[in-house]
C-alpha cells in the first residue's frame, strides 16, 4: 500500500514557474514508477510525465515537453514537478500516482492555476 501527499500548487502567471511535490509513505517506494497526470474543467484526465523506479528514464506529453521536468528521490520517497514557463492551459487539478503492474495508487491532487 503507498498513500500519496501532493503540495505545491497555486496562483501563478503565466510564463511563471511551480514546483510540485509528492511525498509517499511505505517502505517499497523504489518498486514503483511515478508519475503526474492533470484533469482541467470539464476535460478527462491526462498524463503529463513519469520517472522509471530508478529515476534514470523519463517521459513526458508534448504539451510540456522541454517546459517541465520529473525527478525523484528514492531515499526521500519524494517525486517532483518543475513546471516553468506556466501558460493559462496548464490549469488543472495535478495528481501524482505510483505505478505498477498490479495497481496504482493516486493522490489526493493539488491545484495550479495559471493567469493570462
Amino acid at each position: 500500500q503507498v498513500q500519496l501527499v501532493e503540495s505545491g500548487g497555486g496562483l501563478v502567471q503565466a510564463g511563471g514557474s511551480l514546483r510540485l511535490s509528492c511525498a509517499a509513505s511505505g517502505r517499497t517506494f523504489s518498486s514503483y514508477a511515478m508519475g503526474w497526470f492533470r484533469q482541467a474543467p470539464g476535460k478527462e484526465r491526462e498524463f503529463v510525465a513519469a520517472v522509471s523506479n530508478s529515476g534514470g528514464i523519463t517521459d513526458y506529453a508534448d504539451s510540456v515537453k522541454g517546459r517541465f521536468a520529473i525527478s525523484r528521490d528514492n531515499a526521500k520517497n519524494t517525486v517532483a514537478l518543475q513546471m516553468n514557463s506556466l501558460k493559462p492551459e496548464d490549469t488543472a487539478v495535478y495528481y501524482c500516482v505510483a505505478m505498477s503492474y498490479s495497481r496504482n495508487y493516486w493522490g489526493q491532487g493539488t491545484q495550479v492555476t495559471v493567469s493570462s
